[in-house]
């Protein structure tokens, strides 16, 4: 459905009230009401013969998946036994776990994006649906972005967005590269570092930084036949992609410098930070240092994928 620029909207950008800081701990209740309707736009309505509906085995799909998580038997404690459309959205409007309330997003937005999305005609069929699987996806991050939260749905799960700029330049067009079915292994450790950063898990996503560079430069090495052993440290693969002619030739003066950036950057920041024992002083990894070596990450692997027209 149309995202409308509203009399009210342009008031409050005219006044200076659209908000500039992203949030990352609440999702207001004016969005999970907006969520909901695209929610039900993409899924579709259910009718009377519930059981057989395809809405409803959705909503029960991601109810029962989401109870046994939490290890609940129904997600609304309210006492009456309501149907999992219902509970579901009911504990969404309720709760005061931010987390959770992300987790019903996701769930629910990696069933529009995997299942309907994968199977539209089928999914369609004596369906109510008003909106289609990219669409829904579409109109949840401008949602997003209206209220000012620092989230996305990008490459099937939720992202936080420190910077428009960066995400739109480095961390989506990674994703898209990385989904290359050849870079599986790339893209789920460059996820499980994001995963890991919304959930402030730093030195566990500066790792998974770390395995997504490597895994990188070992499938490129592989798909061009080149030389290296799985045990390989990500300097040895540097120095194997630029001995075969990674970078070409009429350029390599260029990029003289790129190997020690290249080794200095990612490799270098786990290895202090995360990879080695701390001693007695707990080695901490804020936040700013976690944020660079994502997005030095994601510039990297653009790189690489594009120098090797893989």
């Amino acid at each position: 459905m149309t995202v409308f620029d509203l009399f009210s909207k342009r008031q409050k950008r005219l006044r200076g009230e659209d908000p500039d800081i992203y949030i990352y701990d609440e999702i207001p209740d004016n969005l999970r009401v907006q969520i909901i309707h695209i929610i039900r736009d993409a899924m579709g309505q259910m009718n009377n013969r519930a059981s057989e509906n395809k809405p409803f085995k959705a909503y029960e799909y991601i109810h029962e998946a989401l109870c046994r998580e939490y290890g609940v038997f129904q997600l609304d404690q309210s006492g009456f036994k309501e149907s999992p459309e219902s509970s579901l959205f009911n504990f969404f409007l309720a709760s005061k776990d931010f987390d959770k309330v992300v987790d019903v997003i996701e769930l629910s937005f990696q069933f529009i994006d995997r299942i309907i999305k994968q199977n539209v005609e089928a999914y369609c069929y004596q369906t109510s649906r008003k909106l289609e699987p990219d669409k829904a996806i579409e109109e949840l991050n401008t949602r997003f972005k209206e209220n000012g939260i620092g989230f996305q749905f990008d490459g099937g799960q939720i992202i936080r967005v420190d910077s428009t700029y960066t995400h739109s330049e480095i961390v989506k067009p990674t994703i898209r590269l990385v989904s290359n079915r050849k870079f599986k292994g790339a893209n789920d450790e460059f996820l499980k570092a994001h995963e890991h950063y919304r959930h402030g898990r730093n030195k566990e996503c500066l790792t998974e930084c770390l395995k997504s560079f490597e895994s990188t430069m070992k499938i490129i090495c592989k798909e061009k036949g080149w030389n290296f052993a799985p045990t390989d440290t990500s300097k040895k693969l540097i120095n194997i992609c630029l001995q075969n002619g990674l970078v070409p030739s009429f350029t390599q003066n260029q990029f003289t410098s790129l190997a020690s950036l290249l080794e200095s950057g990612i490799p270098t920041i786990r290895n202090k930070l995360s990879g080695h024992g701390q001693g007695q002083i707990p080695q901490k990894v804020d936040d700013e240092m976690t944020r660079y070596a994502l997005n030095l990450t994601g510039s990297n692997i653009i790189f690489l994928i594009e120098q090797s027209g893989l």
